[in-house]
């Protein structure tokens, strides 16, 4: 009911956003205009067809955002294909609104279907149909954070019932405002003199427009709007993240559920969390290995789930590297399991070269498919699941911080294990976890996950921006030519972003080579980025407080999102 009710808000909100405003007019013209057959039908139903359309755009979204992703990558298809079918189909069906033969063309598989065939007579249900699958495919991108989640959970196979629950919640959510405009639109045409008697009209005036649509996001034309128009949705889902990150640990059984829950609500301590499940799908180790939990019974272990260009692991890691090396001797073993959170972690020299720069020398699992995570329930990076001599999961840790009840679960562990064991001095490394609840939370910059954009929604495509004011707080700008790519941006002519910050440090993750030049207050710095995609800082203040930081990126960086300490 939880993953319901949070894709329900989240589709509402999509529903009525800037990023949905070019679809409206399609979808209330869609449900005004009818089909050319049959005039003489006594009992017309005039909700037929704008119930078709919201119908079809439903499902098509609802099968594009659980599986085209997954399809396109099984197939070797570029990202974009489903946003260009559906574009242009919806140029077909304008030109079939203008030419009678086409439309009666491409209703006719409709009308192999018995229930169809009469529907046909009756507002034009195919074409309705069909309309509205189309309009569900470049309607995709409005998903905003329910959409991340469920990408997410894609690449990590895990497109079981939480994830079906949580995309009919945002299809259902959707549908509402969505379908009252459609049959605001089919009310017009049954009421209305004007249109009544001027029907053919009327279907000429929804054909341009559909095309002049089809055109408008072709060539990114539309973008304008998600730009100029506030986000008046912002901050009625400010509360929205905080809900869909808790919303995969919702509906799970056992103890390891209700020690992930103690571990989101920062309440971790030594229980009986079910056995550790085994290693799955690793593509290959790093540093030692292969491992199996069955191999390691009798020690104490720590899976330590990690991201190599993750700011909170980076923070982490080197207190799990201290306990190895202080620890190992005496039956204590870390197995890092490094499951990536952007393309460029999943090449294995990148995360071999990520832990040498850490000075990891524990053994490093590449779970590229995601296998291992989903066998764990895993929801964060990182993320420490600390295992008895037995085998069961004792203690969950979400993030950073608790590091010294952490290392006094792990000798408690093994005094348990090894009776009467001698054991050395606790670690004294210190603990750098921000703690300044004001602090800008991690800011993403590719399209699927760009909420904080001050513009509103970020069009996938090439094009140029202007920052006309400094943005809103925790919020950044662009200025320049930028390339809007799924998880990233990359930097053409004077590409320029501007960050609206609360934090002390600040950190950008980008990939390629070239120079990144900073301005914060009037000072001026220049740092040079090279090598494997990683993250570098790029503001460094000895206390946390507001600020506007602007960063000139040379063309043909890509940066991918901003964190915080």
């Amino acid at each position: 009911m939880t993953l319901l009710l949070v894709g329900f808000v989240g589709g509402l909100l999509a529903a009525i956003s800037p990023c949905v405003l070019p679809v409206l007019p399609i979808v209330l013209l869609g449900g005004a205009t009818g089909s050319h057959g049959a005039p003489e039908d006594p009992a017309p139903r005039p909700w037929a067809r704008p119930v078709a359309i919201v119908a079809g755009l439903t499902l098509s979204f609802t099968l594009f955002t659980l599986f085209g992703a997954v399809l396109l990558h099984l197939l070797h298809l570029p990202a974009g294909l489903l946003r260009w079918l559906g574009i242009g189909t919806l140029a077909l069906l304008g030109v079939a609104m203008l030419v009678p033969a086409v439309e009666r063309l491409l209703e006719r598989p409709f009308a192999l279907i018995p229930q169809a065939r009469l529907a046909r007579t009756r507002g034009g249900v195919g074409g309705g149909f069909v309309l509205g699958l189309a309009l569900g495919a470049v309607y995709v991108p409005c998903a905003g954070p329910v959409l991340a989640a469920i990408a997410i959970a894609g690449a990590g196979g895990q497109l079981g019932w939480p994830t079906l629950a949580l995309t009919l919640g945002f299809a259902a959510g959707t549908a509402v405002p969505l379908l009252a405009i459609a049959l605001a639109g089919g009310r017009l045409r049954t009421r209305a003199r004007f249109l009544a008697t001027r029907a053919r009209a009327v279907r000429a005036v929804a054909g341009v427009a559909m095309i002049a649509l089809a055109v408008a996001l072709a060539a990114n034309l539309t973008d304008v709007i998600a730009r100029k128009v506030p986000d008046y949705t912002k901050a009625i889902g400010a509360a929205l993240p905080a809900a869909v990150v808790a919303a995969p640990r919702v509906g799970g059984t056992g103890s390891l559920q209700d020690c992930q829950d103690d571990a989101y609500r920062g309440t971790s301590a030594l229980s009986d969390c079910g056995p550790a499940p085994e290693f799955a799908g690793i593509e290959r180790w790093l540093g030692g290995g292969p491992l199996t939990m069955a191999g390691l019974r009798g020690q104490v272990v720590l899976i330590d789930f990690w991201a190599y260009s993750c700011i909170n692991c980076q923070r982490e890691l080197p207190h799990v590297q201290a306990w190895y090396q202080r620890y190992r001797p005496l039956g204590f073993q870390v197995v890092g399991v490094h499951t990536p959170e952007y393309a460029f972690e999943r090449v294995p020299a990148n995360i071999a070269d990520g832990a040498a720069r850490l000075g990891l020398t524990f053994p490093v699992a590449v779970d590229n498919d995601y296998r291992t995570w989903t066998a764990y329930q895993n929801i964060a990076w990182p993320a420490g699941y600390l295992v008895d001599a037995a085998g069961v999961i004792r203690r969950v840790n979400f993030g950073e911080g608790d590091y010294a009840e952490t290392e006094s679960d792990i000798r408690a562990l093994l005094a348990a294990a090894h009776p009467g064991v001698e054991l050395p001095a606790p670690t004294d490394l210190p603990d750098t976890t921000p703690r300044d609840r004001r602090q800008t939370p991690e800011l993403y910059l590719g399209a699927n996950r760009a909420r904080a954009f001050a513009g509103g929604t970020l069009p996938l495509g090439t094009d140029a921006f202007t920052a006309t004011a400094p943005p809103a707080p925790n919020t950044f700008a662009l200025s320049g030519t930028w390339t809007v790519g799924e998880e990233s941006l990359t930097a053409g002519e004077d590409a320029a972003i501007t960050l609206s910050y609360h934090a002390a440090k600040v950190y950008l993750n980008t990939s390629g080579t070239g120079t990144l030049t900073t301005s914060d207050g009037g000072h001026t710095a220049t740092l040079n980025v090279a090598g494997v995609p990683n993250i570098h800082p790029v503001l460094d203040r000895s206390a946390a407080g507001p600020g506007t930081l602007r960063i000139a990126v040379s063309p043909g960086l890509s940066v991918y999102s901003f964190t915080f300490g």
